[in-house]
């Protein structure tokens, strides 16, 4: 079993082209936050709002996180999950207006921070915006986000061409086929 300092310095060896995280992974960020009615409800608007869009109905979605919105206009994953419902609508702008106003709310760190770096980031990559892109993958990767590294990755050619030799000269070292 390979603990999270083990699992970095191979990352940094067979990946060495991707950041270097400097903050916890997705999986350990813990949001610390006191739970009170007012929480507990936008909690429960923006289940609703989750609910609702993966069911298709976007109107009903984008209701349920208007209201976690206007609730507690503060909290950062609201505007996140309402981005993903303006996203899915076609409404490119208000999206990332929202995913903006997380970031700002966030401080650019957290869970809902990581998130809406990804999702701004593949906004731009749609829209052809490749260094702002890139950018915001960057950001996300270090903030623990995998599948942000692999985004970086791809996006550089280099890298990823790198990564290929790499991985295939040492599959010719363990298979006994490597040759100067």
């Amino acid at each position: 079993m390979q603990s999270v300092r083990d699992e970095a310095v191979l990352n940094a060896i067979f990946n060495p082209l991707f950041p270097v995280p400097t903050k916890q992974t997705e999986d350990e960020i813990i949001e610390k936050e006191e739970e009170n009615e007012e929480v507990t409800k936008v909690k429960q608007f923006e289940l609703e709002g989750v609910h609702a869009a993966e069911k298709g109905d976007l109107y009903a979605a984008l209701t349920a996180f208007h209201k976690a919105v206007e609730l507690m206009p503060e909290r950062a994953s609201c505007y996140n999950n309402r981005a993903q419902a303006l996203r899915l609508k076609g409404d490119i702008k208000g999206a990332v207006e929202d995913l903006e106003m997380a970031i700002k709310l966030s401080n650019g760190s957290g869970k809902a921070a990581c998130q809406a770096y990804i999702q701004r980031g593949l906004i731009r990559k749609l829209q052809g915006e490749e260094e702002p892109a890139l950018n915001d993958f960057k950001k996300a990767s270090n903030l623990g986000s995998e599948f942000a590294k692999a985004q970086v990755v791809q996006m550089n050619p280099y890298a990823a061409m790198c990564n290929q030799m790499l991985t295939d000269v040492l599959q010719q070292l363990k298979s006994g086929q490597y040759q100067d």
